[in-house]
């Protein structure tokens, strides 16, 4: 039975599909996908079978799934996400789709939920964000809907400022971090930004036409954007700041030592954010090895003496 909910779905999905695309999906034989689409079609489900190289199955397009498919847990889920995102916009679209998906609860089930409490709390609000991250998002989804020119001041990772205008296609969420999908006209191609980098933005009013835009799933990060090559790097934090290493490195490049002092051990880009990082940690870490970033540690806390003792 999951399997024949999971293909339905699957075909509602995707359109067309061949027998040997379910059966290797599924990891099932060709015969087994046969009999499943006889069941679902004495089912009900409207399954339209074509002949020939390009042939397959498909759902006729008027069908769509009913509430019955979902699960509660299943639209609870749907909920917490789409209050998720509202907790960082204000969008009246979203309000009505909450309310649409609430409607195809019955009473019990909300009964059940109320008892049970929320399953899943999505926040996309760092903490001690004030209203002008909002702003920021709502400025830009209207840019968006409507298709206008952006125009901004933006800094790269390097420090540098320049004017951009752009035509923005999508807002990204990365983590807890926004950044905007735009085709930079200063730059003639796509380019991700960063939101909190955005300065002085200007929405148009100059409508652009939406270029083909690249696949989100596809962005990932790209070792070539760092122009710092990693380099092996042994760390040493007390005891005391245990918490913290946890949460900020991978757990692999992370070991207790006996005495309770935190090792950390990997590659990483000895660029501006890692000194900084470092820096943050203050008496609490020695780097161990290389010597060139104990030595380039040592000349930073120098410098900073320096801005109290001239």
């Amino acid at each position: 039975m999951d399997r024949l909910l999971a293909m339905t779905v699957l075909l509602l999905n995707r359109g067309r599909l061949s027998a040997k695309e379910l059966a290797d999906r599924f990891e099932v034989s060709t015969k087994t996908i046969y009999r499943d689409m006889d069941t679902l079609s004495q089912a009900g489900i409207p399954i339209v079978a074509h002949q020939g190289t390009a042939g397959g199955f498909e759902m006729m397009e008027e069908f769509t799934i009913s509430r019955q498919f979902l699960t509660l847990e299943e639209i609870q889920a749907i909920v917490a996400a789409v209050k998720g995102i509202n907790s960082a916009m204000d969008d009246n679209k979203l309000d009505h789709l909450l309310e649409k998906v609430n409607a195809v609860l019955r009473k019990s089930d909300k009964l059940q939920s109320a008892s049970q409490g929320e399953k899943y709390i999505f926040d996309f609000n760092p903490w001690g964000q004030g209203p002008d991250m909002r702003d920021k998002l709502n400025r830009l989804k209207q840019a968006i809907e409507e298709k206008r020119l952006l125009d901004f001041r933006y800094m790269n990772m390097n420090g540098n400022e320049s004017e951009r205008r752009a035509e923005p296609t999508a807002l990204i969420l990365k983590g807890n971090v926004w950044y905007l999908q735009a085709y930079c006209m200063l730059r003639g191609e796509f380019r991700i930004f960063r939101l909190s980098r955005i300065r002085d933005l200007t929405v148009s009013d100059i409508r652009f036409e939406r270029r083909e835009v690249p696949a989100l799933d596809g962005y990932a990060w790209d070792e070539t954007w760092n122009q710092v090559q990693e380099k092996w790097i042994m760390l040493n934090f007390s005891r005391e700041v245990r918490y913290r290493v946890e949460d900020m490195f991978n757990a692999d490049q992370v070991s207790v030592l006996p005495d309770g002092t935190v090792r950390v051990e990997g590659r990483f880009s000895d660029d501006e954010w890692f000194y900084g990082m470092l820096l943050s940690f203050g008496h609490y870490v020695k780097v161990e090895q290389p010597a060139s970033v104990a030595e380039e540690i040592i000349s930073r806390a120098q410098r900073i003496m320096e801005r109290y003792t001239n």
